[in-house]
């Protein structure tokens, strides 16, 4: 059974750039936290009297809306900052927009195209600063996928989880996740689109080893920034459709996932997204609670964690 403390959930680091950067305890805690408020609102002014910057260099639906909801109804103000605002290095360097908003907010949200220039808003701010999404990892997603999984199957003992199509930011952090859950986690990927040699991750090419998976999960073929891409991709990705056939390959009542957005009839045919195996948009009203969670844990005043410190005392320099 899942017995995950929602007080764990408080010791998460100042900024939440990447899951590989918690314990199993702070993930744990993340997830029990969001399970929380979903019922409930125990932190319903908890960001009385504070605004959150929401820089958005990529378009965006689920990570914009749920974050500007989560901010609102834990009483604060989200302020959005377009790509035409906040392109990070190319209006002003990132050391002074950081360092700018630290005067005004009390936190900052960043959906970026570079993880690096990601790492350097968070070294130069004194305020802590969220992943909304980089090219290396989507930590808010992932988190939300397991506390999907965790409404479905009551342990991880046992299950698996096949991760199917292109590796990218957001099957790197499902592994992370899975890793903090103790979840078994595998990719299926054509060659040279899978992990990096310095990722251990358990994959093959071979789209029939979905068999055993308990939960198979996709993404687009080509991500944003990958458009020139895509004519090449399709024909390559072509056998990694996730499709009633392949669904059938894992001999077992498998669920199927997608963060979303899903090009149907590409990674996914209509008739697994539209399943009643498919969790799609349990994932996406997932989302909320996860990212009022997080939102608590790396602004709560409590946190007092080494990182944090030495921000303060260095004006966001570490």
């Amino acid at each position: 059974m899942h017995n995950y403390s929602t007080t764990a959930a408080v010791a998460v680091h100042s900024d939440l750039l990447s899951l590989s950067h918690l314990r199993r305890q702070e993930f744990q805690g993340l997830l029990a936290l969001s399970a929380d408020l979903r019922s409930r609102n125990p932190f319903g002014q908890f960001l009385q009297g504070k605004s959150v910057a929401l820089i958005f260099e990529k378009p965006s639906l689920r990570t914009r809306v749920t974050f500007e909801v989560a901010i609102r109804q834990l009483g604060g103000w989200p302020i959005m900052l377009g790509s035409a605002e906040s392109r990070l290095g190319e209006r002003e360097p990132i050391q002074d927009l950081a360092r700018n908003l630290s005067c005004w907010v009390d936190g900052i949200v960043a959906r970026v195209f570079s993880h690096h220039d990601l790492e350097d808003l968070a070294l130069f701010a004194s305020i802590p600063v969220i992943n909304g999404l980089s090219n290396s990892e989507h930590p808010c997603q992932a988190v939300a996928d397991l506390l999907t999984l965790m409404d479905v199957w009551p342990s991880w003992s046992g299950k698996e989880f096949v991760y199917v199509g292109d590796w990218n930011n957001v099957s790197r952090s499902l592994w992370h996740a899975c890793s903090l859950a103790g979840l078994r986690f595998r990719a299926i990927c054509p060659d040279k689109y899978g992990p990096s040699q310095a990722e251990p991750v358990e994959w093959s090419t071979k789209p029939s080893d979905v068999k055993g998976a308990d939960a198979i999960y996709t993404d687009v073929w080509a991500s944003m920034g990958q458009e020139d891409e895509l004519e090449e991709r399709l024909e390559l990705f072509r056998p990694y459709q996730v499709n009633e056939k392949l669904i059938a390959k894992t001999g077992k009542h498998t669920v199927f996932m997608h963060c979303l957005p899903a090009h149907r009839g590409q990674e996914v045919t209509d008739s697994v997204i539209e399943s009643d195996y498919s969790l799609v948009f349990q994932q996406a009203a997932n989302r909320l609670p996860v990212e009022k969670a997080i939102l608590v844990a790396v602004l709560g005043a409590g946190i007092q964690t080494e990182k944090a410190g030495a921000k303060r005392k260095n004006g966001g320099q570490l």
